[in-house]
C-alpha cells in the first residue's frame, strides 16, 4: 500500500487553535491530507517518518520551540522538509534555521498562494527524498544477500578492476572471480550494478 497520497499529507504544529484551525481549513480546501498537532511533544510522539509530508511549524510555542523541534528531527534523520512560521521579530531565528536545512519561512500573516506555492514545493522534494530512500534501501537488501567475498568482487567490479586484477588483490584464481561475478549477476539486478557503477564515477 503506497504511503503518498494523492496530494501529500502536511503536519501543522502550533499552540494557536486559531492558527491551526485556519491553515487546516485553507489546506485541506486544496485538496491536502492535514494533521494538526498542539505542540512539539505530540507531534513527535506521533510522527511516521516513512510517511511523505511535510512539516508547516511555530517557532516560538510553548514547552519545545519550532526550533528544537528541528534540532530533534535532525537528531533522527528525518528527511522531513520543514517551513517556518514566525512573526516579524523571528526572521533572524528563521533565517538561522535555514542554515540548518529548512526550506523557507512565511511571516504573519501570510499569503494564502504564496504558502500553497510553497507546500507544493516542499511536497515535491519529499517525494523525491522518499523515494530516493526506498531505492537505497532496495540496493541495501540485495547487497546484503552477497557473500563477503563476492562484497570484495563487486567493490572492484565497481572501481572498475578488471577480472585478473581482482584475482592479484584477493589471491584467488580468474576462474574464481569468474565464478563470482557471475553470482553477484543474479542475485543482484543490471540495474543495480550499473547503479553502483554510476555512484562511484560520480566519487
Amino acid at each position: 500500500m503506497s504511503l503518498i497520497p494523492k496530494k501529500g499529507t502536511i503536519f501543522v504544529v502550533d499552540d494557536d487553535e486559531a492558527v491551526r484551525d485556519s491553515l487546516q481549513w485553507l489546506l485541506e480546501g486544496k485538496g491536502y491530507r492535514v494533521r494538526c498537532y498542539d505542540s512539539a511533544e505530540n507531534f513527535l510522539a506521533r510522527y511516521d517518518a516513512r510517511e511523505v509530508a511535510c512539516l508547516v511549524v511555530d517557532i516560538r510555542m510553548t514547552g519545545m520551540s519550532g526550533l528544537e523541534l528541528q534540532d530533534r528531527l535532525i537528531e533522527l534523520n528525518s528527511p522531513l522538509p520543514i517551513v517556518f512560521i514566525t512573526g516579524h521579530g523571528d526572521v533572524p531565528m528563521a533565517v538561522n534555521s535555514m542554515k540548518k536545512g529548512a526550506m523557507d519561512f512565511i511571516q504573519k500573516p501570510f499569503d494564502e498562494a504564496d504558502l500553497v506555492a510553497l507546500i507544493e514545493r516542499m511536497l515535491e522534494h519529499a517525494k523525491t527524498s522518499f523515494e530516493s530512500a526506498q531505492a537505497n534501501a532496495s540496493r541495501d537488501a540485495l547487497l546484503g544477500k552477497l557473500t563477503s567475498r563476492e562484497a570484495q568482487v563487486l567493490e572492484r567490479i565497481v572501481a572498475g578492476r578488471l577480472n585478473k586484477q581482482i584475482a592479484d588483490d584477493l589471491g584467488i584464481s580468474i576462474k574464481t572471480v569468474e565464478a563470482h561475478r557471475a553470482n553477484i549477476m543474479e542475485k543482484l539486478s543490471a540495474n543495480t550494478v550499473a547503479d553502483l557503477l554510476k555512484i562511484a564515477l560520480k566519487n
